[in-house]
């Protein structure tokens, strides 16, 4: 499964990096991918929706609604 979540707050390789290093170890989590112009990041895998949502907060780059 892939889920694809605006993150307003990316800016730079820096925040891509956070936040890949920051997804990639949950269960469930097969691929992180960030695109930083886009703003977006997808996650393949099983994790769940409140899992990925969470820990994006707890990063400091909270998924918009």
């Amino acid at each position: 499964m892939s889920t694809r979540y605006q993150v307003p707050d990316i800016s730079c390789g820096h925040c891509q990096a956070t936040i890949e290093q920051g997804l990639r170890p949950l269960e469930g989590v097969s691929e992180v991918v960030v695109d930083v112009e886009e703003k977006t990041v997808r996650v393949d895998g099983t994790a769940s929706d409140a899992q990925i949502r969470g820990t994006l907060d707890e990063l400091g780059y909270p998924a918009a609604v």
